[in-house]
């Protein structure tokens, strides 16, 4: 058995990050983590005001997953330096591998289009509106990371290009 990897991808909401996401864990039959899913779960069961708690959390499963020699695919938004560090950290701890992975859709009109017509997968999840994704908080990379812009292509060239550049 091979040392695993954690998938971490980032991206603002409707870039198409869930989808591709869920799509390389499918190939690799990896682990799937959505924060979305952990944290909606957070306020539904625990009746929190989720601020961090979702990510704290998904590091500790995820972290139990890679010690087991489990791949794992992380998908959330990723918006900072403080999150990203802590995403790669749970990797290391476990002396696993890490690769970050950007979704961007580069065509605001495309982008907004997704946004508005876009339905939502979990349960209670409020998904938010183009002018919240529009202003939402989203640091530049300092870092390497893979970059997929989906913007003018299918899924499935967004996704052709993503297994390119993960050389799998």
């Amino acid at each position: 058995m091979g040392i695993p990897t954690l998938y971490i991808f980032s991206g603002l909401p409707a870039s198409g990050k869930s989808t591709l996401a869920q799509l390389l864990s499918r190939h690799l039959r990896a682990m799937y983590v959505r924060i979305d899913t952990i944290e909606q779960g957070l306020r539904d069961l625990c009746s929190l005001k989720v601020e961090g708690e979702g990510y704290r959390l998904s590091y500790r499963i995820v972290q139990d997953n890679l010690k087991l020699g489990i791949s794992v695919v992380s998908d959330s938004c990723n918006p900072i330096k403080l999150t990203r560090d802590e995403w790669q950290e749970t990797a290391i701890q476990t002396t696993a591998n890490f690769i970050n992975i950007e979704i961007h859709c580069s065509d605001t009109v495309a982008h907004q289009q997704r946004a508005k017509s876009r339905s939502c997968s979990v349960t209670n999840l409020k998904l938010p509106d183009w002018n919240s994704i529009q202003h939402r908080q989203y640091a530049p990379w300092d870092r390497e990371v893979i970059r997929i812009d989906t913007a003018n292509k299918s899924i499935e060239q967004s996704f052709s290009e993503l297994i390119e550049k993960l050389a799998l």
